[in-house]
Protein backbone atom coordinates (compact mmCIF):
# COMPACT_ATOMS: atom_id res chain seq x y z
CA UNK A 1 0.00 0.00 0.00
CA UNK A 2 1.30 3.44 -0.95
CA UNK A 3 0.79 6.19 1.62
CA UNK A 4 -0.90 9.40 0.52
CA UNK A 5 2.06 11.66 1.28
CA UNK A 6 4.57 9.67 -0.80
CA UNK A 7 5.70 12.01 -3.52
CA UNK A 8 6.76 11.00 -6.99
CA UNK A 9 8.48 12.81 -9.83
CA UNK A 10 7.22 12.50 -13.40
CA UNK A 11 9.85 10.48 -15.26
CA UNK A 12 9.09 11.57 -18.79
CA UNK A 13 9.57 14.79 -20.73
CA UNK A 14 6.25 16.40 -19.75
CA UNK A 15 6.64 17.14 -16.07
CA UNK A 16 3.20 18.62 -15.32
CA UNK A 17 -0.06 17.03 -14.34
CA UNK A 18 -1.79 17.35 -17.69
CA UNK A 19 -4.73 15.32 -18.97
CA UNK A 20 -2.51 12.96 -20.96
CA UNK A 21 0.22 12.62 -18.30
CA UNK A 22 -1.55 10.28 -15.88
CA UNK A 23 0.42 8.10 -13.50
CA UNK A 24 -0.16 5.53 -10.79
CA UNK A 25 2.06 5.44 -7.69
CA UNK A 26 3.52 1.96 -7.23
CA UNK A 27 5.83 0.59 -4.54
CA UNK A 28 8.58 -1.39 -6.26
CA UNK A 29 10.49 -4.31 -4.65
CA UNK A 30 13.35 -2.04 -3.54
CA UNK A 31 10.93 -0.17 -1.28
CA UNK A 32 10.82 2.97 -3.45
CA UNK A 33 7.65 4.54 -4.81
CA UNK A 34 7.75 5.19 -8.56
CA UNK A 35 5.34 6.43 -11.20
CA UNK A 36 3.81 3.94 -13.61
CA UNK A 37 2.32 5.67 -16.62
CA UNK A 38 -1.11 4.80 -17.96
CA UNK A 39 -1.35 3.90 -21.62
CA UNK A 40 -2.86 6.75 -23.60
CA UNK A 41 -6.39 5.93 -24.63
CA UNK A 42 -7.53 6.26 -28.20
CA UNK A 43 -10.12 8.72 -29.36
CA UNK A 44 -12.63 5.94 -30.07
CA UNK A 45 -13.62 4.30 -33.29
CA UNK A 46 -12.85 6.05 -36.56
CA UNK A 47 -15.68 8.29 -37.74
CA UNK A 48 -17.19 9.80 -40.86
CA UNK A 49 -16.18 13.35 -41.71
CA UNK A 50 -18.07 15.91 -39.60
CA UNK A 51 -19.82 17.26 -42.70
CA UNK A 52 -21.32 13.80 -43.32
CA UNK A 53 -22.80 13.16 -39.89
CA UNK A 54 -19.72 12.08 -37.89
CA UNK A 55 -21.04 8.53 -37.32
CA UNK A 56 -18.88 5.69 -36.07
CA UNK A 57 -17.37 3.37 -38.67
CA UNK A 58 -18.27 -0.20 -37.78
CA UNK A 59 -15.86 -3.07 -38.36
CA UNK A 60 -12.69 -1.12 -37.69
CA UNK A 61 -10.96 -1.53 -34.31
CA UNK A 62 -10.63 1.46 -31.99
CA UNK A 63 -6.89 2.02 -31.87
CA UNK A 64 -4.39 4.78 -31.30
CA UNK A 65 -2.74 6.21 -34.40
CA UNK A 66 0.47 4.32 -33.59
CA UNK A 67 -1.39 1.01 -33.25
CA UNK A 68 -3.34 1.75 -36.43
CA UNK A 69 -0.05 2.23 -38.26
CA UNK A 70 1.02 -1.28 -37.25
CA UNK A 71 -2.27 -3.00 -38.16
CA UNK A 72 -2.54 -4.99 -41.40
CA UNK A 73 -4.45 -3.36 -44.23
CA UNK A 74 -7.40 -5.73 -44.04
CA UNK A 75 -8.10 -4.58 -40.47
CA UNK A 76 -8.34 -0.93 -41.54
CA UNK A 77 -11.16 -1.23 -44.05
CA UNK A 78 -14.49 -2.94 -44.66
CA UNK A 79 -15.30 -4.92 -47.80
CA UNK A 80 -17.54 -2.46 -49.66
CA UNK A 81 -17.10 0.74 -51.65
CA UNK A 82 -15.70 3.49 -49.41
CA UNK A 83 -15.17 0.87 -46.68
CA UNK A 84 -13.20 2.33 -43.80
CA UNK A 85 -13.90 5.93 -44.79
CA UNK A 86 -17.70 6.23 -45.02
CA UNK A 87 -20.38 4.41 -43.04
CA UNK A 88 -22.89 2.08 -44.71
CA UNK A 89 -25.71 4.63 -44.29
CA UNK A 90 -23.89 7.31 -46.24
CA UNK A 91 -22.82 4.90 -48.99
CA UNK A 92 -26.43 3.68 -49.34
CA UNK A 93 -27.72 7.26 -49.49
CA UNK A 94 -25.16 8.14 -52.18
CA UNK A 95 -26.14 5.11 -54.28
CA UNK A 96 -29.85 5.91 -53.98
CA UNK A 97 -29.25 9.58 -54.76
CA UNK A 98 -27.24 8.79 -57.89
CA UNK A 99 -29.89 6.28 -59.02
CA UNK A 100 -32.68 8.83 -58.55
CA UNK A 101 -30.71 11.50 -60.41
CA UNK A 102 -30.26 9.10 -63.36
CA UNK A 103 -33.99 8.28 -63.29
CA UNK A 104 -34.79 11.99 -63.29
CA UNK A 105 -32.57 12.53 -66.34
CA UNK A 106 -34.33 9.70 -68.21
CA UNK A 107 -37.76 11.12 -67.34
CA UNK A 108 -36.68 14.56 -68.59
CA UNK A 109 -35.50 13.02 -71.85
CA UNK A 110 -38.79 11.13 -72.31
CA UNK A 111 -40.88 14.23 -71.58
CA UNK A 112 -38.81 16.28 -74.01
CA UNK A 113 -39.32 13.66 -76.73
CA UNK A 114 -43.08 13.67 -76.05
CA UNK A 115 -43.14 17.47 -76.27
CA UNK A 116 -41.37 17.36 -79.62
CA UNK A 117 -43.90 14.81 -80.94
CA UNK A 118 -46.85 16.86 -79.66
CA UNK A 119 -45.57 20.05 -81.27
CA UNK A 120 -45.00 18.21 -84.55
CA UNK A 121 -48.59 16.88 -84.45
CA UNK A 122 -49.97 20.37 -83.75
CA UNK A 123 -47.99 21.86 -86.64
CA UNK A 124 -49.22 19.10 -88.96
CA UNK A 125 -52.85 19.79 -87.95
CA UNK A 126 -52.36 23.51 -88.56
CA UNK A 127 -50.93 22.80 -92.04
CA UNK A 128 -53.88 20.55 -92.89
CA UNK A 129 -56.32 23.19 -91.65
CA UNK A 130 -54.60 25.84 -93.83
CA UNK A 131 -54.75 23.57 -96.87
CA UNK A 132 -58.42 22.86 -96.29
CA UNK A 133 -59.10 26.58 -95.83
CA UNK A 134 -57.32 27.36 -99.16
CA UNK A 135 -59.32 24.66 -100.97
CA UNK A 136 -62.55 26.00 -99.47
CA UNK A 137 -61.78 29.55 -100.67
CA UNK A 138 -60.84 28.49 -104.16
CA UNK A 139 -63.91 26.30 -104.64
Amino acid sequence: MVSKDSRVHFRRHRRWNTAKNKIKKVRVPGGNVTAHYFKRLNKGLPRNPISLGHQLLRGIPATTPMERHKLPRKMLSVNRPYGGTLSHDIVRDRIIRSFLIEEQKIVKRVLKAQNVKDTQKKKAKERRAKKLAKKGKSA
